[in-house]
């Protein structure tokens, strides 16, 4: 199995580059998303970053 990391900067392409990957049939691991959901308020995670660092941290 190849695995492959694809990166790069705002507006690169790289949704475009996943969708056709994607439609050739590859399995497109989307860490941006299990970062969103691990740091929802009160989550583990953001629990232990919000005492690591402070409420001051957070926004409103």
């Amino acid at each position: 199995m190849l695995i492959v990391a694809l990166t790069g900067g705002i507006a690169s392409g790289k949704s475009v580059v996943a969708e056709v990957l994607e439609e050739l049939g590859c399995y497109i691991h989307h860490a941006d998303k299990i970062a969103h959901d691990l740091m929802e308020p009160e989550k583990p995670a953001w629990k232990k970053i919000v005492a690591h660092f402070g409420k001051k941290i957070l926004n409103e």
